[in-house]
């Protein structure tokens, strides 16, 4: 069943101190990565449009900031790796920006590039919001610098469009939590920083070092490649590695002394929604909500199966 917005709410706010979550056989909030890049020009309003329809619980937008201080939609950085035009997009207003096609680099299944006879512009933060259904969760991801004009030209559109209750801030920049301090409505994810490096000492039997103390939200990859390097006396030697970061181990961690909310980033198939839904994983960060919409209708028409605690699958 589709979480509407009126759920929204209990989705976004942290429990209070004290009450450390349950178990439950809850399948996670799926969030539309740039509002569901694999489906639509990401980023655009014809993505928000189609994520919506396909039943995202949640919305992730990247926010770079306009020549004349306009939050707008976009994640590159430069114009010319999905658009049109060419330059930074700090390089030109809103208004210039509105004439850029933003989907004219998105391929389609057949190959096709139907944007192209279809122009679709690059939106400001404010008709983002706009086109959302009331109250649905909007994660906006930072990204660019510096962190000061553009935080505070995102506080005013959020306090502006009554969203700061159902928004989350998040950015790969420590900066963006010490600018949006300033603001006391903000919320952001804890740094990621943090939570790399939580999850690192967890996953090298250091044990669990310095979980929340308190409420927070914390995103990661369900898995991701790592270099790992050892250094040697006549010299070192690097190894890459495919690791599982959310596992038993590091969702206790960071729920063992305050009910952290996590999001497990990059889950676009069966298998990883499911091992997340296992896990007790909150939300989960799709580039496809259209697929996502199917692989969820047949997960909640029967049982999860998941692997016994301490089995060799629950460890994977």
């Amino acid at each position: 069943m589709r979480r509407v917005a009126t759920t929204a709410l209990a989705f976004l706010l942290l429990p209070a101190c004290g009450a450390l979550p349950v178990t439950r056989p809850v399948l996670p909030i799926v969030v539309a990565h740039r509002a569901g890049t694999a489906d639509a020009p990401e980023n655009t309003l014809d993505a928000i449009r189609k994520a919506v329809a396909h039943g995202a619980d949640a919305m992730w937008l990247s926010v770079q900031l306009s020549k004349d201080a306009v939050p707008m939609l976009y994640r590159p950085a430069d114009l010319s790796a999905l658009t049109d035009a060419s330059g930074p997009l700090a390089g030109r207003t809103a208004a210039e920006l509105a004439r850029v096609n933003a989907g004219w680099h998105f391929r389609s299944a057949d190959g096709g590039f139907p944007y192209r006879d279809r122009p679709v512009p690059i939106p400001t933060l404010r008709e983002a919001l706009r086109a959302l259904p009331p109250g649905m969760p909007v994660m906006l991801d930072m990204k660019a610098l510096p962190a000061g004009p553009l935080a505070d030209a995102v506080a005013k559109v959020l306090a502006e469009e009554n969203a700061w209750s159902r928004t989350l801030i998040y950015s790969t920049d420590a900066a963006f939590a010490q600018v949006f301090s300033a603001h006391a409505q903000a919320r952001l994810f804890e740094s990621r920083d943090a939570t790399r490096g939580r999850l690192a000492s967890a996953l090298l039997n250091e044990g669990c070092v310095n979980p929340p103390a308190s409420p927070a939200w914390a995103a990661f990859e369900l898995h991701r490649k790592f270099t790992v390097i050892e250094s040697f006396t006549l010299g070192e030697g690097a190894s890459s590695v495919d690791a599982t970061l959310w596992t038993p181990a590091t969702v206790a961690c960071f729920r063992s002394k305050a009910p952290v909310k996590i999001l497990a980033i990059a889950v676009d198939d069966a298998r990883d929604y499911r091992a997340a839904a296992c896990l007790g994983i909150d939300a989960v960060l799709t580039d496809s909500p259209l697929r996502m919409a199917a692989i969820r209708s047949a997960m909640s028409n029967r049982p999860l199966d998941c692997p016994t605690p301490g089995s060799d699958a629950s460890r994977r």
